[in-house]
């Protein structure tokens, strides 16, 4: 426990669940997980939130459930995540003269260029949601990670800037604060997915980042260590369910339900032979489902999806031959089988799945590393990233809170060796019963051969 660092609280408002992370890291700069607490998702679809008071209930129960895990917690401040098809992207370029040549480049110069880009023009009713710097150039050296301390007269930088509906927006930062909190910032879900998922050399390698939620699918390109394309495409999981319940003609619950049990992202993986007996409403006979035809309507969908991923690392020159760590497929919707073949043949790059474990110390329930979390636990990340390099106000007096009992994993019980107890002893090869298995052995094959032989004559 690290009574050092701050609390960190993600909250993930998502078209099918809100969940809620507290996070502080240790003394060896894992993640350690104070609280979670999740609830069902009322008020959200495809990513933007329409029902504000729903919205707010379901960010009271999951707020609810975390103070149930650890009573100690006090939670004002969250990281946000947003999504949602209104978000868009555009590229660039900034540059300062310096005012004083003689010193060497400071980190206040590289602030003024990053907040100067919050003033690029962009279309009305939308609004800067981020501005993240590729690639710095000093005088006419370019390609520069980070310029600080280098001397120069002129810096710049390509910029990657995040806009955003300023309706939306609105509405998110309208619940959170109804709810008595405060947003620190808000976070595009897959850069969030990114941090929790992925390590440097999946970054430099270049990878990109699909994040299957309920209402969106999320997706971030890196190549060479820098954030090279993001995009939103308006489908999820929830399609999916939906395209069940209109083809077999059974009800939502119904059809997540086989979605999560017998549903596959391949037909061809399907068994033509298997049914779904599914309980037939108000005295009707019940109803039998083909997995094939379940798994027909999914595939329709899931590589609807895929080809949309294929479509933007297309235009932005980012295909197989360029990205060297491949497809990492998370969230909730990645947990459907066979999809990493799907996601392979479709897009023709190696492909696996990210699990928030890249970062999260050890010891934890196995719930907190499943895809689905990927995108809370990575803003907990992310306001670590703002803690460690000063760009945001942290209190400085932190509250000792421990990792409650509830949120790790029970070590099971094994029953002590009585042998290391005793004296060593020292035994032979025969004693060890090796000589005696190789004997029997030989003697089989002895008897074999000689089987043969008997009935070759």
């Amino acid at each position: 426990m690290n009574n050092e660092q701050p609390i960190i609280v993600g909250l993930d408002i998502g078209t099918t669940k809100i969940a809620a992370i507290a996070g502080r890291k240790n003394e060896f700069g894992k993640l350690e997980i104070l609280g979670f607490g999740r609830a069902n998702s009322n008020g959200v679809k495809h990513g933007q939130v329409l029902n504000i008071d729903e919205t707010i209930k379901a960010i009271a129960a999951a707020l609810e459930n975390c103070y149930a895990s650890n009573p100690n917690l006090e939670i004002s401040e969250v990281y946000v995540g947003i999504a949602g098809h209104h978000i868009k992207s555009l590229q660039t370029r900034g540059d300062i003269v310096r005012q004083n040549t003689e010193e060497e480049i400071s980190q206040r110069e590289i602030d003024q260029l990053i907040a100067d880009q919050y003033k690029t023009y962009i279309p009305a009713g939308d609004q800067i949601i981020d501005v993240i710097p590729q690639e710095y150039t000093v005088d006419n050296f370019q390609n520069i990670p980070n310029p600080i301390g280098y001397g120069g007269v002129k810096v710049g930088a390509n910029f990657h800037i995040i806009t955003g509906d300023k309706n939306a927006i609105r509405n998110i930062n309208r619940a959170v604060e109804k709810s008595g909190l405060h947003t620190k910032d808000m976070v595009l879900q897959p850069l969030a997915s990114a941090a929790a998922v992925m390590g440097m050399e999946d970054i430099e390698a270049g990878v990109a980042i699909v994040d299957i939620g309920g209402g969106t699918t999320d997706l971030a390109v890196f190549y060479e260590g820098i954030l090279k394309h993001t995009a939103v495409i308006p489908f999820g999981g929830e399609n999916i369910t939906n395209d069940i319940k209109t083809g077999l003609g059974v009800l939502k619950t119904q059809a997540e339900q086989m979605k999560v049990q017998f549903g596959s992202a391949l037909a061809n993986e399907a068994k033509a032979n298997a049914f779904i007996t599914i309980p037939g409403m108000r005295g009707l006979p019940p109803k039998e489902i083909s997995v094939k035809n379940l798994a027909n309507i999914i595939q329709a969908r899931m590589s609807e999806i895929l080809d949309f991923v294929s479509y933007h690392l297309k235009q932005v020159g980012m295909d197989s031959r360029v990205l060297n760590g491949g497809i990492v497929l998370t969230g909730g919707g990645s947990q459907l089988k066979h999809l990493i073949q799907l996601t392979e043949y479709t897009t023709g790059l190696n492909a696996r799945i990210g699990y928030p474990n890249e970062h999260l110390a050890a010891g934890h329930i196995d719930e907190l590393t499943k895809p689905m979390y990927a995108t809370c636990i990575g803003l907990i990340l992310k306001g670590y990233d703002d803690y460690e390099r000063n760009r945001k106000q942290f209190e400085r007096v932190f509250k000792p809170v421990e990792v409650p009992r509830e949120l790790q994993k029970q070590a099971e019980v094994m029953p002590e060796p009585v042998a290391q107890e005793q004296a060593p002893v020292v035994r032979k090869r025969s004693e060890l019963g090796i000589s005696k298995f190789w004997g029997k052995f030989k003697d089989n094959l002895i008897d074999l051969f000689k089987e043969e032989e008997d009935q070759q004559l």
